[in-house]
């Protein structure tokens, strides 16, 4: 097979992917948007309870990429059986995690006023982190399902329910938000009611899907047989699930901790990186999915015991990553100025928000290239090792020089911002070197 025809079939099975990944990161920003236009203290308790809510929700969300891994394996291996029995366990390991982090929230609603944020910004977004906790149930219930149709290679499912759910959780908001059609205004609570009835009606959409199409059926009926809780097929998903979640919260708990320390700042800095922030979310996304796409494709080589294509599906992937992440600076340097004006029309907030942008345009090749390592990585079933680099990237590199520079050097927001630049080529240059070197290696015992 070819090099750009290779390169086709990942973007193929990965674009659904992405446009579905792309419209759940829209029903946050269309909660900062719509609360955005009240006030931009609402923007800010937004952005800050998403920064508490990312630790727990990623740390959940990894978990269910063993759903996927071992799914797509087991496709590869012809094993219907075993694809069902996968499904059942995956579906509930990460059902029961998603309790136990809901619980949790709840019981941990007063930590926004211990972090030294705004108090009406803590005031307004307290309840809010309610009612977001308890929408993660559904969600991750959701991306359970998804995981194993994505599994399959059967994205456009998942991407259909995701882009119903944006007129819905669009409407939901303005009955809510504003008070439309004789509703009470609930202004941010609103917002975080409209996600979290959503979630629970693309959930039920998609377990109906599931049992009625003639696809997927095939699977639901061995479900007498392969439908039981096994201690080792979960001590498998826990062996893929825990390392993934470690490496998916060491990042995006690093930029989280840097929205509650950009926070102490002031709203204005939050509002600022909270719009930024979201902008840059969105085009990861986009990295997100196509290494998702190449995890599945590597995962099923795998079960196939094909290194040769996992080596062609690894470099066409990575090419395909950092033309992606030249056509990210570009985007965001030609529209650093007019993305702000969508979120909010606070001059100060809207003149710091395009200084980010032009550092968000500094990331974007790292950011799409590293994302693209950890699925390979993840897909050949190596995670302990990447998960240390990820840990250092952020922790040991990102975070410091960023406190370093937004506090000693006083460049504010700006100054977390370098940090994000330096954590996410760290990150890059290590696990691409790692990919590559562990192929070499394979290829070398193989000869």
């Amino acid at each position: 097979m070819t090099f750009r025809k290779d390169a086709f079939i990942t973007w193929k099975l990965s674009a659904p992917i992405i446009l579905g990944e792309l419209t759940q990161m829209a029903l946050g920003i269309i909660d900062s948007i719509m609360v955005g236009k009240i006030s931009y203290q609402q923007l800010a308790a937004a952005a800050l309870v998403n920064s508490v809510l990312n630790i727990p929700f990623v740390l959940g969300f990894g978990m269910t990429m063993s759903i996927s891994q071992t799914v797509s394996m087991a496709n590869g291996q012809k094993d219907e059986s075993k694809v069902s029995h996968y499904l059942y366990n995956g579906f509930w390991l990460c059902t029961i995690a998603a309790v136990i982090i809901a619980i949790t929230l709840q019981f941990s609603k007063n930590i926004l006023f211990h972090l030294n944020q705004d108090i009406e910004v803590v005031t307004l977004g307290a309840p809010y982190l309610q009612i977001m906790g308890w929408s993660i149930i559904p969600m991750m219930m959701f991306i359970s399902l998804k995981q194993f149709a994505d599994g399959l290679e059967r994205t456009k499912t998942a991407m259909l329910l995701s882009i119903a759910a944006l007129p819905i959780n669009i409407f939901i908001n303005w009955l809510l938000v504003y008070g439309n059609l004789g509703f009470p205004r609930l202004e941010l609570k609103g917002a975080g009611y409209g996600t979290l009835i959503t979630r629970i009606l693309i959930l039920l959409i998609f377990a109906i899907v599931l049992f009625i199409n003639p696809f997927f059926s095939r699977y639901m009926a061995v479900r007498k047989n392969q439908w039981i809780i096994r201690l080792q097929t979960i001590k498998e998903l826990l062996k893929i699930g825990i390392p993934s979640s470690l490496q998916a919260t060491m990042e995006s708990g690093a930029f989280a901790v840097s929205s509650i320390i950009i926070g102490t700042l002031g709203a204005i800095q939050l509002a600022a990186h909270q719009i930024a922030i979201s902008c840059a979310s969105l085009a990861f996304m986009v990295s997100w999915g196509l290494a998702q796409g190449g995890s599945i494709r590597v995962s099923n080589a795998l079960g196939r015991n094909n290194w040769r294509d996992i080596h062609l599906i690894g470099k066409s992937t990575l090419a395909s990553s950092l033309i992606y992440g030249m056509l990210g600076v570009l985007f965001f340097i030609s529209f650093r100025n007019f993305l702000p004006l969508a979120f909010n029309n606070n001059p100060t907030v809207i003149a710091l928000a395009s200084v980010l942008m032009l550092l968000a345009a500094l990331f974007q090749i790292s950011d799409a290239s590293q994302a693209i390592a950890v699925g390979l990585l993840r897909g050949i079933k190596d995670v302990k090792i990447p998960t240390l680099y990820i840990a250092i990237a952020y922790w040991v590199v990102g975070i410091p020089i960023g406190c370093l520079m937004a506090f000693t050097f006083k460049m504010g927001a700006a100054g977390m911002w370098i940090g994000f630049v330096s954590g996410l080529t760290f990150s890059s240059v290590f696990l691409n070197h790692r990919f590559f070197k562990l192929l070499k290696n394979k290829n070398e015992s193989l000869h």
